[in-house]
Protein backbone atom coordinates (compact mmCIF):
# COMPACT_ATOMS: atom_id res chain seq x y z
CA UNK A 1 0.00 0.00 0.00
CA UNK A 2 1.38 3.41 -0.88
CA UNK A 3 1.56 6.25 1.57
CA UNK A 4 -0.98 7.90 -0.17
CA UNK A 5 -3.59 5.19 -0.11
CA UNK A 6 -2.54 4.69 3.51
CA UNK A 7 -3.90 8.11 4.46
CA UNK A 8 -6.99 7.91 3.22
CA UNK A 9 -7.37 4.47 4.57
CA UNK A 10 -7.25 6.17 8.03
CA UNK A 11 -9.21 8.97 6.87
CA UNK A 12 -12.11 7.03 5.38
CA UNK A 13 -12.77 4.87 8.80
CA UNK A 14 -13.40 8.51 10.54
CA UNK A 15 -16.81 8.56 9.75
CA UNK A 16 -19.21 5.06 9.15
CA UNK A 17 -21.01 6.77 6.21
CA UNK A 18 -19.98 6.71 3.25
CA UNK A 19 -22.38 10.09 2.18
CA UNK A 20 -24.23 11.99 5.13
CA UNK A 21 -24.70 15.24 3.78
CA UNK A 22 -24.33 18.10 5.76
CA UNK A 23 -21.96 21.62 6.53
CA UNK A 24 -21.55 20.85 10.60
CA UNK A 25 -18.44 18.85 9.84
CA UNK A 26 -16.40 20.20 7.30
CA UNK A 27 -17.37 24.32 8.77
CA UNK A 28 -14.84 24.11 12.00
CA UNK A 29 -12.22 21.83 10.41
CA UNK A 30 -12.20 24.62 7.77
CA UNK A 31 -12.49 27.23 10.02
CA UNK A 32 -9.59 25.53 12.14
CA UNK A 33 -7.37 25.25 9.18
CA UNK A 34 -7.72 28.88 8.82
CA UNK A 35 -10.70 28.91 6.62
CA UNK A 36 -9.12 28.45 3.30
CA UNK A 37 -12.25 28.68 1.64
CA UNK A 38 -12.20 31.96 1.83
CA UNK A 39 -9.02 32.83 0.43
CA UNK A 40 -9.74 31.12 -2.97
CA UNK A 41 -9.59 32.86 -6.64
CA UNK A 42 -12.97 33.70 -8.39
CA UNK A 43 -15.06 30.42 -8.23
CA UNK A 44 -17.00 28.86 -10.40
CA UNK A 45 -19.42 26.33 -9.28
CA UNK A 46 -21.22 23.27 -11.09
CA UNK A 47 -23.95 21.33 -10.20
CA UNK A 48 -26.05 18.89 -12.19
CA UNK A 49 -26.99 15.02 -12.98
CA UNK A 50 -24.88 15.02 -15.69
CA UNK A 51 -22.42 16.98 -18.06
CA UNK A 52 -20.74 18.79 -14.73
CA UNK A 53 -17.05 17.22 -15.55
CA UNK A 54 -16.98 17.69 -19.39
CA UNK A 55 -18.51 21.47 -18.89
CA UNK A 56 -15.81 21.72 -16.61
CA UNK A 57 -13.20 20.34 -19.21
CA UNK A 58 -14.57 22.89 -21.85
CA UNK A 59 -14.19 25.89 -19.43
CA UNK A 60 -10.80 24.61 -18.17
CA UNK A 61 -9.92 24.24 -22.34
CA UNK A 62 -11.08 27.91 -23.07
CA UNK A 63 -9.38 29.28 -19.99
CA UNK A 64 -5.69 27.61 -20.18
CA UNK A 65 -6.17 28.52 -23.87
CA UNK A 66 -6.64 32.17 -23.10
CA UNK A 67 -3.29 32.02 -20.82
CA UNK A 68 -5.33 31.46 -17.70
CA UNK A 69 -4.05 29.53 -14.55
CA UNK A 70 -7.16 27.36 -13.82
CA UNK A 71 -7.20 24.85 -10.54
CA UNK A 72 -10.12 22.02 -11.03
CA UNK A 73 -11.59 19.94 -8.64
CA UNK A 74 -13.86 16.45 -10.01
CA UNK A 75 -14.63 13.24 -8.49
CA UNK A 76 -14.56 10.91 -8.36
CA UNK A 77 -10.89 9.67 -10.03
CA UNK A 78 -10.31 7.68 -12.02
CA UNK A 79 -6.91 5.76 -11.11
CA UNK A 80 -5.54 7.87 -8.88
CA UNK A 81 -6.55 10.13 -5.96
CA UNK A 82 -4.23 12.76 -7.60
CA UNK A 83 -6.55 13.05 -10.57
CA UNK A 84 -9.64 15.20 -8.37
CA UNK A 85 -7.06 18.38 -7.57
CA UNK A 86 -5.70 20.20 -10.46
CA UNK A 87 -3.58 22.94 -9.24
CA UNK A 88 -3.02 25.90 -11.57
CA UNK A 89 -3.12 23.29 -14.51
CA UNK A 90 -0.88 20.27 -12.94
CA UNK A 91 -2.37 17.97 -11.09
CA UNK A 92 -1.24 18.18 -7.81
CA UNK A 93 2.15 15.84 -7.20
CA UNK A 94 1.77 12.79 -4.44
CA UNK A 95 4.48 14.47 -2.03
CA UNK A 96 2.86 17.79 -2.08
CA UNK A 97 -0.64 16.05 -1.71
CA UNK A 98 0.40 13.14 1.15
CA UNK A 99 1.49 16.40 2.87
CA UNK A 100 -1.83 18.09 2.79
CA UNK A 101 -3.70 15.19 3.80
CA UNK A 102 -1.62 14.90 6.82
CA UNK A 103 -1.81 18.20 7.76
CA UNK A 104 -5.60 18.37 7.63
CA UNK A 105 -5.69 14.69 9.48
CA UNK A 106 -3.71 16.63 12.20
CA UNK A 107 -6.23 19.60 12.62
CA UNK A 108 -9.14 17.24 12.46
CA UNK A 109 -7.85 15.39 15.18
CA UNK A 110 -9.79 11.83 14.90
CA UNK A 111 -13.15 13.56 14.83
CA UNK A 112 -15.72 12.07 13.22
CA UNK A 113 -16.19 13.11 9.26
CA UNK A 114 -16.67 11.87 5.40
CA UNK A 115 -13.86 10.84 3.45
CA UNK A 116 -15.38 13.47 0.82
CA UNK A 117 -15.02 16.34 3.28
CA UNK A 118 -11.89 16.11 4.58
CA UNK A 119 -10.49 15.13 1.06
CA UNK A 120 -12.61 18.64 -0.03
CA UNK A 121 -10.94 20.44 2.85
CA UNK A 122 -7.35 19.70 1.41
CA UNK A 123 -8.40 20.50 -1.75
CA UNK A 124 -9.34 24.21 -0.49
CA UNK A 125 -6.11 24.39 1.28
CA UNK A 126 -4.39 23.48 -1.57
CA UNK A 127 -5.96 25.84 -3.58
CA UNK A 128 -5.69 28.92 -1.52
CA UNK A 129 -2.24 28.43 -1.22
CA UNK A 130 -1.26 27.99 -4.96
CA UNK A 131 -1.75 31.28 -7.48
CA UNK A 132 -3.87 31.38 -10.09
CA UNK A 133 -6.85 32.75 -11.81
CA UNK A 134 -9.57 30.60 -11.32
CA UNK A 135 -11.53 27.54 -9.33
CA UNK A 136 -13.67 25.37 -11.45
CA UNK A 137 -15.42 23.82 -8.28
CA UNK A 138 -17.47 20.32 -8.85
CA UNK A 139 -20.05 19.57 -6.65
CA UNK A 140 -19.93 15.89 -5.38
CA UNK A 141 -23.75 15.26 -4.71
CA UNK A 142 -26.64 17.73 -5.09
CA UNK A 143 -25.90 21.44 -4.00
CA UNK A 144 -27.83 22.20 -0.54
CA UNK A 145 -25.61 20.62 1.97
CA UNK A 146 -23.13 19.44 -0.97
CA UNK A 147 -19.39 20.03 0.86
CA UNK A 148 -18.21 22.09 -1.82
CA UNK A 149 -21.29 24.62 -1.03
CA UNK A 150 -18.98 26.33 1.29
CA UNK A 151 -18.03 28.79 -0.73
CA UNK A 152 -20.29 31.97 0.26
CA UNK A 153 -19.63 34.17 -3.33
CA UNK A 154 -18.59 32.09 -6.27
CA UNK A 155 -18.05 34.52 -9.47
CA UNK A 156 -20.96 31.96 -11.24
CA UNK A 157 -22.76 29.05 -10.94
CA UNK A 158 -23.96 26.26 -13.11
CA UNK A 159 -26.49 23.61 -13.49
CA UNK A 160 -26.40 21.17 -15.98
CA UNK A 161 -29.07 18.98 -16.80
CA UNK A 162 -30.73 17.46 -14.05
CA UNK A 163 -31.97 14.05 -13.86
CA UNK A 164 -33.03 10.79 -12.58
CA UNK A 165 -29.42 10.01 -9.63
CA UNK A 166 -28.68 9.55 -6.20
CA UNK A 167 -32.74 9.34 -5.27
CA UNK A 168 -31.86 7.90 -1.98
CA UNK A 169 -30.20 11.09 -0.57
CA UNK A 170 -31.61 14.22 -3.24
CA UNK A 171 -35.23 13.63 -3.09
CA UNK A 172 -37.47 10.80 -5.38
CA UNK A 173 -38.81 13.29 -7.92
CA UNK A 174 -37.11 15.63 -10.63
CA UNK A 175 -38.73 18.92 -8.47
CA UNK A 176 -37.37 17.35 -5.27
CA UNK A 177 -33.99 16.36 -6.71
CA UNK A 178 -33.70 20.67 -8.95
CA UNK A 179 -34.41 21.82 -5.39
CA UNK A 180 -31.32 20.56 -3.57
CA UNK A 181 -28.99 21.51 -6.80
CA UNK A 182 -30.35 24.78 -7.03
CA UNK A 183 -28.96 25.27 -3.16
CA UNK A 184 -25.44 26.47 -5.50
CA UNK A 185 -27.16 29.69 -6.15
CA UNK A 186 -26.19 32.68 -4.76
CA UNK A 187 -27.56 35.86 -4.44
CA UNK A 188 -25.14 38.38 -6.26
CA UNK A 189 -23.62 35.70 -8.06
CA UNK A 190 -24.32 34.91 -11.76
CA UNK A 191 -25.76 31.35 -13.00
CA UNK A 192 -26.11 30.00 -16.38
CA UNK A 193 -29.00 26.95 -16.62
CA UNK A 194 -28.32 24.01 -19.11
CA UNK A 195 -31.38 22.12 -20.85
CA UNK A 196 -33.82 21.34 -18.48
CA UNK A 197 -37.04 19.29 -17.86
CA UNK A 198 -39.78 21.32 -17.58
CA UNK A 199 -40.29 20.59 -13.48
CA UNK A 200 -36.45 21.48 -12.65
CA UNK A 201 -36.80 24.08 -15.05
CA UNK A 202 -39.86 25.45 -12.86
CA UNK A 203 -38.18 24.96 -9.64
CA UNK A 204 -34.73 26.55 -10.81
CA UNK A 205 -36.52 29.60 -11.82
CA UNK A 206 -38.35 30.00 -8.73
CA UNK A 207 -35.05 29.85 -6.60
CA UNK A 208 -33.22 32.09 -8.74
CA UNK A 209 -36.36 34.76 -8.73
CA UNK A 210 -36.04 34.39 -4.80
CA UNK A 211 -32.46 35.20 -4.39
CA UNK A 212 -32.64 38.05 -7.61
CA UNK A 213 -30.86 36.35 -9.94
CA UNK A 214 -31.67 36.12 -13.45
CA UNK A 215 -30.10 33.16 -15.36
CA UNK A 216 -29.06 32.17 -18.72
CA UNK A 217 -31.18 30.12 -19.77
CA UNK A 218 -29.86 27.37 -22.48
CA UNK A 219 -32.33 26.80 -25.38
CA UNK A 220 -33.65 30.48 -24.27
CA UNK A 221 -31.20 32.67 -24.08
CA UNK A 222 -28.61 31.30 -26.16
CA UNK A 223 -28.24 28.22 -28.15
CA UNK A 224 -25.17 26.09 -29.49
CA UNK A 225 -26.43 23.27 -32.28
CA UNK A 226 -23.83 21.38 -35.04
CA UNK A 227 -24.24 22.77 -38.61
CA UNK A 228 -21.87 20.77 -41.17
CA UNK A 229 -20.09 19.80 -38.49
CA UNK A 230 -19.24 22.90 -36.96
CA UNK A 231 -20.40 24.13 -33.51
CA UNK A 232 -22.65 27.20 -34.05
CA UNK A 233 -23.57 29.49 -31.07
CA UNK A 234 -25.87 32.59 -30.51
CA UNK A 235 -26.60 34.74 -27.32
CA UNK A 236 -27.94 38.37 -27.23
CA UNK A 237 -23.91 38.85 -27.79
CA UNK A 238 -23.94 37.86 -31.17
CA UNK A 239 -22.88 34.54 -33.56
CA UNK A 240 -20.21 32.58 -33.13
CA UNK A 241 -19.05 30.19 -35.97
CA UNK A 242 -16.68 27.25 -34.08
CA UNK A 243 -15.01 24.20 -34.89
CA UNK A 244 -16.75 21.04 -33.48
CA UNK A 245 -15.75 19.65 -29.90
CA UNK A 246 -12.72 17.24 -29.53
CA UNK A 247 -15.12 15.34 -27.59
CA UNK A 248 -17.30 12.82 -29.21
CA UNK A 249 -21.15 12.82 -29.24
CA UNK A 250 -24.54 14.84 -30.41
CA UNK A 251 -24.52 16.04 -26.65
CA UNK A 252 -21.21 17.33 -26.07
CA UNK A 253 -21.96 20.58 -28.57
CA UNK A 254 -24.42 21.23 -25.76
CA UNK A 255 -22.08 20.75 -23.05
CA UNK A 256 -19.60 23.08 -24.69
CA UNK A 257 -22.39 25.61 -25.69
CA UNK A 258 -23.25 25.44 -21.99
CA UNK A 259 -19.58 26.52 -21.60
CA UNK A 260 -18.73 29.00 -23.91
CA UNK A 261 -22.19 30.53 -22.75
CA UNK A 262 -20.66 30.61 -18.85
CA UNK A 263 -17.45 32.09 -20.22
CA UNK A 264 -19.01 34.90 -22.18
CA UNK A 265 -21.86 35.36 -18.49
CA UNK A 266 -19.38 35.29 -16.19
CA UNK A 267 -17.17 37.80 -18.24
CA UNK A 268 -13.99 35.21 -18.22
CA UNK A 269 -10.94 36.42 -20.61
CA UNK A 270 -11.90 34.20 -23.33
CA UNK A 271 -12.11 35.49 -27.08
CA UNK A 272 -13.05 33.76 -30.15
CA UNK A 273 -9.73 32.54 -30.77
CA UNK A 274 -9.32 30.65 -27.64
CA UNK A 275 -12.81 29.33 -28.32
CA UNK A 276 -11.51 27.63 -31.52
CA UNK A 277 -8.22 25.97 -29.66
CA UNK A 278 -9.85 25.23 -26.06
CA UNK A 279 -12.27 23.12 -28.60
CA UNK A 280 -10.18 21.44 -30.25
CA UNK A 281 -7.55 20.73 -27.13
CA UNK A 282 -10.48 19.62 -24.70
CA UNK A 283 -9.63 16.15 -23.21
CA UNK A 284 -11.90 14.54 -20.30
CA UNK A 285 -10.78 11.15 -19.99
CA UNK A 286 -13.26 7.70 -20.32
CA UNK A 287 -16.12 9.86 -21.54
CA UNK A 288 -16.75 7.98 -25.62
CA UNK A 289 -13.09 7.63 -25.78
CA UNK A 290 -11.01 5.26 -28.14
CA UNK A 291 -9.31 3.09 -26.17
CA UNK A 292 -5.70 2.03 -27.60
CA UNK A 293 -3.15 -0.02 -25.58
CA UNK A 294 -2.76 -3.38 -24.13
CA UNK A 295 -6.19 -3.94 -24.30
CA UNK A 296 -7.24 -2.99 -27.62
CA UNK A 297 -4.45 -5.27 -28.79
CA UNK A 298 -6.27 -8.12 -27.58
CA UNK A 299 -8.97 -7.41 -30.46
CA UNK A 300 -8.45 -8.55 -33.63
CA UNK A 301 -7.69 -5.96 -36.75
CA UNK A 302 -10.62 -4.74 -37.91
CA UNK A 303 -12.02 -3.82 -34.68
CA UNK A 304 -12.83 -1.24 -32.31
CA UNK A 305 -12.26 -0.28 -28.49
CA UNK A 306 -14.18 2.51 -27.03
CA UNK A 307 -14.32 3.39 -23.30
CA UNK A 308 -17.22 5.85 -21.53
CA UNK A 309 -17.40 6.35 -17.83
CA UNK A 310 -21.42 6.90 -18.04
CA UNK A 311 -23.73 5.11 -15.28
CA UNK A 312 -27.28 6.32 -15.55
CA UNK A 313 -30.22 6.48 -17.77
CA UNK A 314 -29.81 10.23 -19.18
CA UNK A 315 -26.16 9.25 -19.96
CA UNK A 316 -27.00 6.09 -21.42
CA UNK A 317 -29.25 7.93 -23.93
CA UNK A 318 -26.37 9.96 -24.95
CA UNK A 319 -24.02 7.45 -25.29
CA UNK A 320 -26.74 5.64 -27.15
CA UNK A 321 -27.23 8.39 -29.29
CA UNK A 322 -23.44 8.98 -30.14
CA UNK A 323 -23.04 5.33 -31.12
CA UNK A 324 -25.77 5.04 -33.36
CA UNK A 325 -24.46 8.09 -35.01
CA UNK A 326 -21.25 6.82 -34.99
CA UNK A 327 -22.58 3.39 -36.81
CA UNK A 328 -24.46 5.19 -39.49
CA UNK A 329 -21.16 6.91 -40.92
CA UNK A 330 -19.36 3.37 -40.51
CA UNK A 331 -21.92 0.59 -39.61
CA UNK A 332 -20.22 -2.20 -37.16
CA UNK A 333 -22.02 -4.59 -34.72
CA UNK A 334 -21.90 -3.56 -31.38
CA UNK A 335 -20.81 -5.24 -28.44
CA UNK A 336 -20.94 -3.98 -24.80
CA UNK A 337 -18.63 -4.84 -21.89
CA UNK A 338 -20.55 -3.65 -18.79
CA UNK A 339 -20.14 -3.45 -15.13
CA UNK A 340 -22.01 -1.36 -12.31
CA UNK A 341 -22.36 -0.25 -9.15
CA UNK A 342 -25.35 -1.03 -7.06
CA UNK A 343 -26.84 1.61 -6.49
CA UNK A 344 -27.42 1.46 -10.32
CA UNK A 345 -30.34 -0.10 -12.34
CA UNK A 346 -28.95 -2.33 -15.42
CA UNK A 347 -31.89 -2.63 -17.44
CA UNK A 348 -32.46 1.37 -17.26
CA UNK A 349 -29.20 1.71 -18.36
CA UNK A 350 -29.21 -0.50 -21.24
CA UNK A 351 -32.58 0.35 -22.41
CA UNK A 352 -31.73 3.23 -24.97
CA UNK A 353 -29.52 0.64 -26.60
CA UNK A 354 -32.82 -1.35 -27.36
CA UNK A 355 -32.37 -2.66 -31.36
CA UNK A 356 -28.00 -1.52 -31.45
CA UNK A 357 -26.44 -4.95 -29.49
CA UNK A 358 -25.33 -7.85 -30.97
CA UNK A 359 -24.46 -9.11 -27.29
CA UNK A 360 -24.03 -7.80 -23.55
CA UNK A 361 -20.62 -9.64 -22.03
CA UNK A 362 -21.13 -8.52 -17.97
CA UNK A 363 -18.67 -7.75 -15.18
CA UNK A 364 -18.16 -7.42 -11.49
CA UNK A 365 -15.95 -4.46 -11.16
CA UNK A 366 -12.52 -5.50 -9.59
CA UNK A 367 -12.30 -4.28 -5.74
CA UNK A 368 -15.48 -2.73 -6.07
CA UNK A 369 -17.81 -3.95 -2.79
CA UNK A 370 -20.90 -2.57 -3.89
CA UNK A 371 -20.40 -3.85 -7.65
CA UNK A 372 -23.34 -5.66 -9.11
CA UNK A 373 -22.12 -9.13 -9.50
CA UNK A 374 -21.70 -9.97 -13.21
CA UNK A 375 -24.34 -12.70 -12.96
CA UNK A 376 -26.68 -10.32 -11.88
CA UNK A 377 -26.23 -8.00 -14.79
CA UNK A 378 -26.52 -10.38 -17.31
CA UNK A 379 -29.49 -11.67 -16.00
CA UNK A 380 -31.14 -7.91 -16.01
CA UNK A 381 -30.13 -7.48 -19.44
CA UNK A 382 -31.61 -10.78 -20.66
CA UNK A 383 -34.67 -9.93 -18.88
CA UNK A 384 -34.46 -6.59 -20.70
CA UNK A 385 -34.61 -8.56 -24.39
CA UNK A 386 -30.57 -8.55 -25.03
CA UNK A 387 -28.30 -11.74 -25.45
CA UNK A 388 -26.07 -11.74 -22.55
CA UNK A 389 -23.51 -13.66 -20.33
CA UNK A 390 -21.14 -13.08 -17.51
CA UNK A 391 -17.52 -12.54 -17.98
CA UNK A 392 -14.70 -13.21 -15.19
CA UNK A 393 -12.48 -10.09 -15.95
CA UNK A 394 -12.27 -7.74 -18.44
CA UNK A 395 -9.50 -9.56 -20.98
CA UNK A 396 -11.72 -12.67 -21.25
CA UNK A 397 -14.60 -10.22 -22.05
CA UNK A 398 -12.35 -9.03 -24.86
CA UNK A 399 -11.26 -12.06 -26.15
CA UNK A 400 -14.94 -13.28 -26.16
CA UNK A 401 -15.53 -9.97 -28.51
CA UNK A 402 -13.33 -11.53 -30.87
CA UNK A 403 -15.96 -13.94 -32.11
CA UNK A 404 -17.99 -10.75 -33.66
CA UNK A 405 -15.89 -9.75 -36.96
CA UNK A 406 -15.19 -5.89 -37.28
CA UNK A 407 -17.02 -5.25 -34.03
CA UNK A 408 -17.24 -2.02 -32.16
CA UNK A 409 -16.22 -2.85 -28.71
CA UNK A 410 -17.54 -0.30 -25.64
CA UNK A 411 -16.79 -0.88 -22.21
CA UNK A 412 -19.20 1.39 -19.81
CA UNK A 413 -21.25 1.03 -16.83
CA UNK A 414 -19.13 2.51 -14.39
CA UNK A 415 -16.64 5.20 -13.83
CA UNK A 416 -14.88 2.68 -11.17
CA UNK A 417 -14.76 0.11 -14.07
CA UNK A 418 -13.48 3.16 -16.37
CA UNK A 419 -10.74 2.99 -13.82
CA UNK A 420 -10.13 -0.28 -13.25
CA UNK A 421 -9.87 -0.58 -17.04
CA UNK A 422 -7.24 2.84 -17.97
CA UNK A 423 -5.06 0.81 -14.51
CA UNK A 424 -4.83 -2.29 -16.56
CA UNK A 425 -3.84 -1.10 -19.54
CA UNK A 426 -1.51 1.16 -18.56
CA UNK A 427 -3.02 4.62 -19.92
CA UNK A 428 -4.28 6.36 -16.52
CA UNK A 429 -5.34 10.27 -17.03
CA UNK A 430 -2.40 12.32 -16.87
Amino acid sequence: MSRTDAILARLSALHPKLIDLSLDRILPLLEALGSPHEHLPPVIHVAGTNAKGSTIAYLRAFLEAAGQRVHVYNSPHLVHFNERIRLAGTLVSTRRLNAALERVETVNAGRPITFFEITTATAFLLYAETPADYLLLETGMGGIYDTTNVVRQPLGTIITPIDFDHQGFLGNTISEIASNKAGIFKRGSKAVVGLQRDEAHTVLDRVARRLGITPLWQGEDFHGQQQDGRLVYQDDDGLLDLPPPALLGAHQFDNAALAVAASRHFGLPVDEAAFERGLRQVTWPARLAPLRGKLRDLLPAGSELWLDGGHNAHGAAALAQALSEMNARRPAPLVLIMGMMNTRAPAEFLAPFAGQVTEVLTLTIPGEANAHPADYIAAQAQWAGFAARPMKSVVTALKAATAVPNARVLICGSLYLAGDVLARNGTPPD
